[in-house]
Parts: C-alpha cells; structure tokens; sequence
C-alpha cells in the first residue's frame, strides 16, 4: 500500500496513492459514515483549477484526489520523487470501490448521466462486481439546483440506505457538485465521470497500452475533435510547461478565492 500524503501539482493538492490506500480510504470512511470528498484528475481536471480561484479552493478542500492521468503521475514523481508505479484511473477506482463495498455489504447509489446509461450500468454492474447492492440511482437534472433543492436530492439518497455515492456529471461540474455536497450526503462521495459510461458498455475504454502511454487523450481527440480540440491542443501543452517550470522552482501556483454557490445537479 502506498500512501504518501499530498503534493502540488501546479497547485492543485493531489494524492500520492495507490488503489489499495485509495480504496481502504473511501470504505474506512463509508463504514464510519462520514463525509468523504473524493475526485479522480487527469490533466484536464487539474487545469480547471489552475485557470478558476475558486474552483483550485474547492479541489484543495476534497479529502482524497487521486492522480488519474498518467502526465499527473509523472509529474508527482518527477516533482515530488513520490515512486508511483501507477495511476489511479477513476473508472478502475470505481470498480475497486465496489467490490469492496460488495465484499462487506455497503450498499452504493449512482448520481448523474442520463436515465439510459444508468439503466445500462445497473444491468451490467453486477457482471463486473458480484455482489453489489446497487441502493439506487438518480439522472442528472443538466441544470443548477437552489440549496434546498440540493438538500432534497441529498435527503433522497441517504434515505436509500447507501453508504457510498458515485457522482457522474462530467469535470469540473462534479467536483463542483461533490464539494458543495459532501457534507449534505455524509457519505463517501466520488467523482469519477467517464466510468458510468465505460462501464455501462456504452462507450470502450482505450487499450491497455495506449493508457499505459498516457495516450488517452489522443483518442479522445480523434474521436471527437470539434469539441475537444482546445481541451488538448492548448491546455495539455501549458500543463506540460507549468510542470517543468514547477519542478525548477519557478511556478507560482494560483490564489485561491472563497469559491460562490453553483448548484449544478
């Protein structure tokens, strides 16, 4: 098990963990019924907070963010000497997560997405973890929610019984969603994106070599272009050159800001 702390990548508080200390975190947490902010960042996520105040304050509040990119691993152990052997990839964590949960009867509930892929990912989930009590699932609303809304959905949820709730509405309206609800649910509460998805078997993870490569976001590219193109051609390089001016000292790191209420739901 490796856990070494946190570590600034371009400011942003990520997580020098493996999947074992990762899972053993979010269940330590479910079993006590606790809050428990978790995000998964690739470099994409940790730019959102480089380019937002408010949002760099909302990541560097969340209790676990873990190194989802392979660029942002390198990073932590080009920077930080943090020896990680691997990422850990938020669709993986979510299987991790569950076959925890299922070994030891913690129920889990799914926010986001659309009711489609949620019928999907409840057909196929217990395929790919035996076991799981699935407690419920929730669309998104694609839309912003008042407080006492966001206390209603959250009320909804515990009132199934689930003790882990994974959040599935895209970077960075997740973690906007996970920071301004963690505490509401009480819960572990993970924002893992693209996982609903993969794992609804209704869109196909990269080979193994290609994430190994930290390829995944070329693939993303040539399968979306018009949409992703500035997501990747601008902001992967400035990643890439913040990295190297972080690791000789001559970054300065965003100043947060007291971020204000979004409600996305």
């Amino acid at each position: 098990m490796i856990d070494r702390g946190k570590v600034s990548v371009l400011g942003v508080q990520v997580d020098a963990v493996d999947y074992e200390a990762a899972v053993a975190r979010i269940m330590t947490a479910a079993e006590e019924g606790r809050p428990y902010a978790v995000s998964a960042l690739a470099v994409h996520g940790v730019m959102t907070g480089v380019d937002d105040p408010e949002h760099i304050t909302r990541l560097n509040t969340f209790d676990l963010i873990t190194p989802d990119g392979q660029p942002v691993r390198w990073a932590m152990n080009a920077i930080h000497d943090t020896g990680l052997p691997d990422r850990v990839y938020g669709p993986r964590l979510t299987l991790e997560v569950c076959r925890a949960a299922a070994a030891v009867g913690v129920p889990v509930f799914f926010y986001g997405s659309t009711q489609d892929t949620l019928d999907h990912l409840a057909e196929r989930l217990p395929t790919l973890t035996p076991g799981i009590e699935i407690a419920g699932m929730r669309p998104s609303k694609f839309a912003t929610s008042t407080e006492d809304e966001l206390d209603e959905i959250a009320a909804e949820i515990r009132a199934t019984g689930a003790k882990i709730c994974f959040v599935g509405l895209g970077c960075p309206r997740q973690e906007v969603f996970t920071y301004e609800n963690a505490q509401r649910l009480s819960m572990p509460t993970l924002a893992v994106g693209a996982a609903f998805d993969f794992h609804a078997g209704l869109q196909a993870e990269p080979p193994a070599w290609v994430q190994r490569a930290g390829l995944q976001w070329a693939q993303r590219l040539i399968a979306n272009p018009m949409r992703l193109w500035r997501r990747y051609l601008i902001l992967n390089p400035r990643y890439v050159w913040a990295a190297v001016r972080q690791k000789f000292g001559r970054y300065s790191p965003t100043t947060g800001t007291e971020p204000t209420h979004i409600g996305y739901s």
